[in-house]
Formats: structure tokens, sequence, C-alpha cells
């Protein structure tokens, strides 16, 4: 059997950051484009971070591929750490344990619907060739256009904060920036 608490542990502190940036640049670009008239110089510049562009045409969708399957990851060892959790009767959504079992299972359908139509978009712009004709419909997915420009914005805060939620007690959770105590 695959450890795969064991594999969430180690898979988190690597995924993290990059993770918490792409979702931050993420919310800023929708809120800025959509809600504060943000200058398209500094959407390009939100984006290049958000994609990896500024690592260049090669190494873009190696970044965004990896990022991608590194949420996947996350999501499919985390699922499975779902079904083994024994009924707990500690409900302060304060504690950070509580709070990433609770935000889980409602983030992670919309969390893996963004990661492979993220991934399919910039593979098939850049590594397949294909147009935005072709496969527009995946960015409209990855960035919920289809809920209209009001719902669109929300759809993205709540994303975009909920994946930072669940970044933040999970790292809290595995306990990397705690101080060790010497004997």
């Amino acid at each position: 059997m695959i450890p795969f608490r064991r594999l969430h542990r180690k898979l988190a502190p690597i995924v993290v950051l990059p993770l918490a940036i792409s979702a931050v640049t993420g919310i800023l670009f929708r809120v800025g484009q959509s809600w504060m008239g943000l200058s398209p110089a500094a959407a390009r510049t939100l984006l290049s971070v958000h994609q990896g562009a500024y690592l260049g045409d090669v190494l873009n969708v190696i970044y965004v591929l990896l990022l991608g399957l590194g949420l996947l990851g996350m999501i499919v060892t985390g699922l499975t750490m779902l079904r083994r959790r024994s009924p707990s009767s500690r409900t302060n959504l304060l504690n950070p344990h509580i709070l990433h079992r609770r935000l889980t299972p409602i983030l992670f359908l919309p969390l893996l619907i963004s990661a492979i139509t993220g991934i399919l978009y910039r593979l098939g712009r850049d590594w397949w060739g294909l147009s935005y004709q072709q496969i527009g419909f995946l960015i409209q997915i990855h960035q919920g256009s289809y809920l209209g420009t009001i719902f669109q914005v929300i759809y993205v805060l709540l994303l975009g904060i909920g994946l930072l939620l669940i970044a933040i007690t999970g790292i809290n959770m595995v306990g990397m920036f705690r101080s060790r105590r010497s004997p």
C-alpha cells in the first residue's frame, strides 16, 4: 500500500510556495482587472508570474505542468486521507487541522478542475500548437468565466483564498515553521 499521508507531507513543502504565489497572482489579476481597472502592463506582469512566463517559453510550460501535477498530487493524496478520518468532536474552526479538513472536501473539485484545465490549456497552446478558438473553453473554465462578470470574481476570490487557507493550515500541520526544541 502506498503511504499517502507520508507522500502528502513530503509534497506539501515543495508545492506550497508556488501554489501560494499562483493563487495570490490569480486573485490580484482577476480582482484588479474586473473591479479596479488594472493597467495592461500590471495585468501582464501578474499573469507572467501566475503562469511562470518569466521562465521563458519552454520552462513556462514545464512550470505550469509541474505546478498543476503537484496540486493534483496533493488533491489525490489528501482525498485518500479523508476517508480514513475518525469522527472528531472538535469543532473549533480556528484549529488549523479542523479548518484544513473542513475546507478540503469543499474545494477539491474546483481545484481539480482548475488544475486540469490550466495544464491542458497551457500544453495545448504551447506544445500542441492549438489555437484559442480550439481550446479557449479550457481557460474560460479555469477562470470561471462561465459564471458571469460578478460571480467570476467571487469564484476566483473564494477558490484562491480557500487554496491559501488549505496551504497555510497544511504547512502548519506539517510543522515546517515550528521551532525545534533541543533535548
